[in-house]
């Protein structure tokens, strides 16, 4: 878990990665920013900082922002009754993305998987996306992604969100942040 000193400096970090793309956030927006450690207390490896800017039914649109080096852990999103699970559309927007899919092992991959972690990342067919490129990810789909050097900002687009239901590799992972002290 993060502290609230943790969470706001990362979260300033990211809104300032938000203005070098051109988004322009609301105070509101700025309000309800999350700063995702996974319950791990490692932010600067582990993370994920968005906002959402809608999750109704049928549509979810975000922003995606992401530390040098930092790693969105591996997951996928599961069948949520009738519900296939969330298709996903991943936008660069700045930097540099290296996603992680099922299919062949790609040779020399980019990313580097956090110290201590290496048994929860098993997926290593490499997608690399720079600005302008997107990549959709079908439901249920195991995936994992970690940001260049720069750090990235992806947009997503997607069927509906529901984040606190993601299944990781990792038993240890909480998707859901826990309360700052």
């Amino acid at each position: 878990m993060i502290t609230r000193k943790e969470f706001t400096q990362t979260r300033d970090e990211a809104i300032s990665y938000l203005s070098k793309t051109g988004v322009v956030l609301r105070k509101d927006e700025m309000d309800n920013f999350e700063v995702a450690d996974f319950g791990l207390g490692r932010i600067r490896e582990i993370g994920l900082q968005l906002i959402v800017y809608v999750n109704t039914e049928r549509h979810c649109a975000k922003e995606l922002v992401l530390l040098p080096k930092q790693t969105c852990p591996q997951h996928w999103h599961p069948p949520i009754g009738e519900l296939p699970g969330k298709e996903e559309t991943f936008r660069c927007r700045y930097g540099t993305v290296y996603l992680y899919l099922p299919g062949p092992k790609t040779e020399n991959p980019k990313a580097i998987v956090p110290k201590g972690r290496e048994d929860y990342y098993t997926i290593w067919n490499e997608v690399i996306l720079k600005p302008g490129e997107q990549y959709t990810i079908p439901p249920n789909t195991p995936h994992w992604f970690q940001a260049g050097e720069e750090g990235a900002v992806v947009s997503e687009f997607s069927t509906k969100s529901t984040d606190e239901l993601d299944q990781f590799t990792a038993p240890d992972i909480n998707r859901v942040p826990e309360d700052l002290n």
